[in-house]
């Protein structure tokens, strides 16, 4: 019997639950999955043989119907938050306040099983949303629910990977067992660099730019530039890091890099022009996969097009497994009731 019984909403391609699963070994074991997106749920089964189906829209699950658990983890979407009643400010009850976002089916569900422990990531952004107001309603919700709060905004590159990727890790304890403090990790590991994910073998000639595609690109950047803007195309040198990887086209034109090992450079699918003469490739879902610290025997099921906003919509395992150890720990020193 597992020790530990966890549940993964908004779970996406799993991320979360496998630097939980690094973290506690057999002593975790995971009961409920919710995931909506048809891509991800064939990513995540492709990945995890669970004995029960994937739950779709978790607006539409009643929390009755979710078993116990001890652990949620919820990487809940960074959409705009609804503040209703702004006059009333933080006096509302969180169901008057975060009408109408998903943050709200995390409290439904965590103020009916009253978990040990919540898990949730987001972006950094979030801190300053709406002036701030947006985040102390999350961290007020909790407190009411009867938790402990402790965050901090970590960067993935500082835990084994080479990205540039700051995110805020939430953590709450239940009042019954929460501790004094909570010790975010420290820094592990900020020495990988982009040759370190690269592409063993040289890489088909489909993930490398058209000459055409190109000179649009250097247009767009040197428009911005003449205006002082920094918006464009980038290119990583491989002793370097890579840029916050994110869905949408920008996320994979702000990594490029130069990799002039393939020599077969006929066009493979429908481009305007030639492959460029210069090198120059996206990065591959695989080197995607890397940044975002999945082991290579993870599956790469679908398209291309759906892996890079698996990817860019997912979390950066290594730094997950981190706060998960730490998680591990006051759970296991005596906190426990």
């Amino acid at each position: 019997m597992s020790k530990y019984k966890s549940i993964d909403l908004f779970a996406g391609i799993g991320g979360i639950r496998i630097g939980f699963d690094n973290a506690f070994g057999d002593s975790i074991e995971t009961v409920f999955v919710s995931e909506w997106d048809e891509n991800a749920q064939k990513t995540y089964k492709a990945n995890f043989h669970d004995d029960f189906e994937i739950a779709g829209d978790i607006t539409k699950i009643n929390e009755k119907d979710i078993p116990a658990f001890d652990i949620c983890l919820a990487g809940f979407p960074c959409q705009a938050f609804s503040l209703a009643g702004k006059k009333q400010g933080f006096d509302d009850d969180y169901k008057g306040t975060c009408r109408g976002t998903l943050f709200l089916d995390v409290a439904r569900i965590c103020e009916y099983h009253k978990p040990k422990v919540i898990f949730c990531e987001n972006v950094k952004g979030l801190l300053i949303h709406d002036k701030g107001r947006t985040f102390k309603i999350i961290t007020k919700t909790f407190e009411d629910l009867g938790y402990k709060v402790f965050y901090k905004v970590l960067n993935s590159k500082d835990f084994g990977v080479p990205q540039n990727r700051e995110r805020i890790y939430v953590v709450a304890f239940r009042n019954d067992i929460a501790p004094d403090s909570f010790d975010f990790p420290e820094k592990t590991d900020d020495t990988k660099r982009l040759w370190d994910i690269k592409e063993e073998k040289p890489v088909p000639a489909k993930y490398y730019l058209s000459d055409v595609y190109l000179d649009t690109l250097k247009k767009h950047k040197a428009r911005h530039e003449a205006k002082g803007n920094g918006f464009g195309y980038e290119i990583r040198d491989w002793s370097d890091i890579a840029g916050a990887v994110v869905c949408g086209g920008m996320g994979r034109e702000r990594n490029l890099v130069i990799d002039k090992r393939q020599k077969e450079l006929t066009p493979t699918t429908h481009i305007k022009g030639n492959i460029n003469k210069e090198g120059i490739r996206k990065m591959t879902p695989r080197e995607w996969a890397r940044l975002q610290g999945f082991s290579d025997d993870y599956v790469l099921p679908v398209a291309d097009v759906h892996l890079y906003k698996q990817f860019g919509n997912s979390v950066t395992v290594n730094v997950v497994e981190s706060v998960a150890k730490r998680i591990r720990e006051v759970l296991e020193n005596g906190n426990e009731v």
